[in-house]
């Protein structure tokens, strides 16, 4: 079959998980990439900063590709893009608060091209190849949101991005009901939609309930308040100046992520921020608490880490008090819930004041993402032929088909995924494909990749049993040990109280080498494996540890 005649679509990541969304859609000799993400590392990435998707099954095609379409300014949904444009470089569409708040990490990491960079808006209507690309307005917890549809020769396919419905936004960033509406009346081939909130009944509360909420407990905050929340929910940003406005407090920004996302947003007239109501944490320091709100964030514009140096007492500009008042506006990432948890008990530990959860009765925090009965509104308007659930983990996938048999969507046309599952759209309908690359890249300092899976495997066992180091010197001339073995170990034992045991372990290693000196066994593999598997069978009948060994042998 010639690549005319068909239309795929798959994700590089984003389905089965949260985070690095990236979607793909071939259509004959072009392909959209739309969105280009990152994800947190998980608990057993150790030393990982952040991943992102693996493209290198687009990079062998990489003359097809036309762009990257980019539906809002969330890092799940941008962060990878410093990283990915590094390796192809092609023009990103996207609207200009989404531009904006990438544009400085392009920058840093100098792939950024003002000619490769387009604004677009929900009106805008692109030509790429043989994909026409429109869009249409969207709510979320940031502005400028968009949903996207590619008009492809088998059919219109619709990404919602990120949505909810919300009829009181804390500003006037409405979703456009009627162009959803005429969408789906035009005619959807395949809707690829999001997930996150398909096991949640009902609807997802309104921002104003939390802007009227975050009001009062600004109100009967007796000293500071220190707000701890994503620095791309920009929303929710706004709603802390309009609560600081309201009762008479200035705020000050802790974090660099906040801060660039409070400039540009700013500066584009996402935020409002009433004349000299912004003030330097130095300032914040001078002024009666009771005035005073900070804005803190993460590294990477996240809101945990933040919390847990704030509750460790190990931010440099911050330091939490009795009386203050913590409002965390955010819901922690799956697997971290026990190490936010401990965080929450250090700052009522210090006298702190705490308010975190999601809701309009426990917490400041309310999700940007619909629940059932919007996602089968969303469903309802678009009137797809086949849907693929997308955008969460797996349970929440098939939540979301489950949802899509109930508004009369069949089962045989709803499709759940893995990433790199490939489905093909033809005149005969549509059917799994095959499989192509997907992965996960992981980001480790300046290293991009560098670390995998056994630098990861060394890392965990580094971090379990900790590690013992043998340094023997030979003579290059007889082989003879002129020098140790010394035993140096860190994370293993407790040295003092562990004399007999590294002396034993002494002289194994050294009975080890003279034997492999009277058999003339010179190699230094082969020493170093021999040393090593002794070494590690005597310290595992000892200790019943597996602690990593690195032999270093030298020659004089």
């Amino acid at each position: 079959m010639k690549r005319s005649d068909k239309v795929v679509v798959y994700a590089l990541g984003g389905v089965g998980e949260l985070g690095k969304n990236m979607y793909v859609v071939e259509s004959g000799d072009d392909i959209v990439m739309i969105d280009c993400g990152l994800k947190f590392p998980e608990e057993d990435m150790l030393g990982v900063d952040i991943v992102i998707p693996d493209i290198a099954a687009l990079l062998e095609k990489r003359e097809r590709v036309r762009a990257i379409v980019l539906t809002h300014g969330h890092e799940d949904h941008i962060g990878g893009l410093p990283y990915i444009l590094k390796q192809l470089n092609v023009p990103i569409y996207g609207t200009k608060l989404t531009l904006g708040l990438i544009t400085q990490a392009l920058q840093d990491a100098q792939v950024y091209d003002e000619q490769q960079c387009h604004v677009i808006d929900d009106r805008a209507v692109i030509s790429l190849g043989t994909l026409t690309v429109s869009f249409f307005r969207t709510n979320h917890n940031i502005p400028d949101s968009v949903g996207i549809v590619l008009h492809t020769p088998m059919g219109n396919i619709v990404h919602t991005g990120d949505f909810k419905f919300d009829f009181t936004p804390a500003k006037e960033h409405r979703a456009d009901l009627h162009r959803m509406a005429q969408i789906g009346q035009q005619g959807v081939l395949c809707l690829l939609t999001e997930s996150m909130n398909a096991q949640r009944l009902g609807y997802t509360p309104s921002d104003k309930v939390i802007g009227d909420e975050m009001i009062e407990v600004f109100h009967k905050a007796a000293q500071r308040v220190v707000f701890v929340g994503f620095a791309s929910h920009v929303h929710r940003i706004q709603q802390v100046f309009y609560a600081a406005t309201h009762t008479g407090r200035k705020v000050a920004i802790a974090g660099e992520s906040m801060v660039h996302v409070v400039t540009v947003s700013h500066a584009l007239g996402h935020l409002n921020i009433a004349e000299g109501q912004l003030i330097s944490l130095e300032e914040a320091h001078v002024l009666p608490p009771q005035e005073v709100v900070i804005l803190s964030t993460g590294s990477h514009g996240e809101p945990m880490s933040a919390l847990t140096r704030l509750a460790r007492a190990t931010s440099q500009k911050v330091d939490i008090v009795s009386g203050d008042t913590v409002i965390v506006a955010a819901s922690p990432l799956p697997g971290h819930e026990r190490e936010i948890g401990r965080a929450v008990d250090e700052l009522y530990r210090i006298g702190a004041h705490v308010i975190y959860g999601t809701g309009n009765l426990s917490g400041a925090h309310v999700s940007g993402h619909g629940n059932q009965e919007e996602l089968k509104l969303m469903l309802s308007m678009m009137k797809p032929q086949y849907v693929i659930p997308i955008h969460g983990e797996y349970r929440m996938l098939k939540a979301h088909a489950k949802l899509a048999e109930q508004v009369g969507i069949p089962r045989a046309n709803i499709f759940l995924l893995d990433n790199g599952d490939m489905i093909e759209f033809t005149a005969n309908g549509a059917t799994k494909a095959g499989k192509t690359l997907a992965g996960n890249v992981l980001i480790d300092g300046l290293g991009i990749g560098d670390v995998g899976n056994i630098v990861l495997r060394d890392r965990k066992l580094l971090s379990q049993d900790g590690i013992v180091v043998v340094v023997v010197t030979l003579s290059k001339q007889r082989g003879t040990i002129l020098s140790g073995p010394d035993i140096t170990t860190k994370g293993f034992v407790y040295v003092r109280e562990s004399v007999d045991l590294l002396s034993e372990a002494n002289r194994i290693v050294r009975s080890t080498l003279q034997k492999l000196q009277q058999e003339q066994v010179s190699e230094w593999t082969l020493l170093k494996n021999q040393v090593r598997d002794a070494l590690g069978r005597f310290l595992y009948d000892q200790t019943k540890r597996r602690p990593m060994i690195l032999p270093i042998i030298m020659e004089v």
